[in-house]
């Protein structure tokens, strides 16, 4: 649980305030001049910029405070999709559009639905980015609805998106979020979905938690609900996945300063979800925190927990080469293992949740789809 926003707080949130113009100015005019030299468009990477300016003045706290909860935003996104749906432009909104919510076990978390879970086929389980400190945005529910729910109306095929509300660090620490994923898959397989009509995946931080459950369904961690597939689920996708608390890549060297992410700010984060003193503590107490630095051998089962797996990276981000040995482990290791792997040229972190915030179908919501409608098409021949 977020504490309490008091009278400090909230004068120390004012000064912050004031000096958040002048930082996003700087901000902003070095990525308009790193972009116009690298020759990338400008507009994403002067909204990179003011991410980062956002992360860098204000801390979790802040952010928290600032923003609306997760179920907050899924609520008022939906009533507003249905309000311009009125207008008869959007297809298939109403039969597919309706707060839905079911709490977990925990009373902590809950599944968000997107789309009819009563009438789907396919089932895409979620697990938002924002660094575990930051709640749902706008820009999800977009890029969900666009990518997901969409290419399931073009493949005919019903497509529900089930997006998890987790509890946010540093209130919650690791391993709170793997064992809420673990209990939301968990909890999808007691329904009654066969693993092969379930997709999982996530952004940034839900890329992360993406990969700690696939770790734990291989070597289950002690805190969380155990997972048994009965088969392989139909699909797995990290977009900007972090992957490893290593910040000494060439790629943050190269990126740190055009990127909305930078070493120093991934450093803040670790302490948020790992606690200030999680370097003094024993190694395997964060064991499944990072799919890269897990000692146990897990890699090579990822061919018994999916057949098909999409991975995209900005060339221009700090994660990109931690991305990119992922995926030489994962096909050195797994010959057999659909992996589509999308470096993505002209694109820096998360450019996917910047096309959701523009609500248009990007360069990124397009491959995504692509690679989705793909999947659904797969698995309607194999079946």
């Amino acid at each position: 649980m977020s504490k309490p926003f008091s009278r400090n707080d909230q004068l120390r949130l004012a000064f912050r305030f004031c000096r958040a113009p002048v930082q996003i100015l700087a901000y902003v005019l070095r990525g308009i001049t790193l972009a116009s030299v690298r020759r990338l468009p400008l507009r994403p990477y002067i909204l990179c910029a003011v991410a980062k300016t956002l992360q860098d003045v204000f801390d979790a706290h802040d952010i928290q405070y600032l923003c609306n909860p997760t179920k907050q935003v899924y609520e008022t996104w939906i009533k507003e999709k249905l309000f311009l749906a009125k207008d008869g432009g959007h297809q298939g909104v109403n039969e597919r559009l309706k707060c839905d919510i079911e709490p977990l076990t925990d009373g902590h978390s809950s599944i968000l639905w997107l789309g009819d879970r009563t009438t789907a086929k396919k089932i895409v389980l979620f697990f938002h980015g924002g660094g575990y400190t930051t709640p749902l945005l706008n820009g999800y529910m977009e890029w969900m609805w666009r990518a997901h729910i969409m290419a399931g109306i073009d493949a005919e095929i019903d497509v529900a998106v089930a997006i998890l509300e987790y509890s946010l660090s540093p209130g919650a620490q690791y391993p709170t979020q793997l064992c809420q994923a673990a209990a939301a898959l968990e909890h999808l397989l007691r329904c009654g979905i066969s693993p092969e009509n379930i997709i999982i995946g996530g952004d940034s931080a839900g890329g992360n938690l993406t990969g700690q459950l696939l770790c734990h369904i291989v070597q289950p961690h002690p805190e969380a609900i155990p997972v048994k597939l009965a088969k392989p689920l139909a699909g797995v996708f990290l977009v900007s996945p972090w992957l490893t608390k290593r910040t000494n890549h060439t790629s943050f060297a190269e990126n740190g300063s055009i990127d909305m992410l930078s070493a120093s700010l991934v450093n803040l984060v670790l302490q948020d979800l790992l606690g200030l003193d999680w370097a003094k503590q024993a190694k395997d107490s964060f064991s499944h925190a990072f799919p890269l630095d897990m000692s146990e051998p897990w890699i090579e089962s990822l061919n018994t927990i999916t057949k098909n797996m999409y991975l995209s990276v900005g060339y221009h981000e700090v994660f990109r080469d931690q991305c990119v040995s992922f995926v030489e482990e994962v096909r050195e290791r797994n010959p057999n293992l659909e992996l589509y792997f999308d470096l993505q040229e002209q694109m820096a972190h998360d450019f996917i949740l910047l096309e959701g915030e523009d609500k248009r179908d990007g360069e990124c919501i397009k491959a995504m789809k692509k690679w989705m409608k793909g999947v659904l098409l797969a698995g309607a021949e194999a079946n």
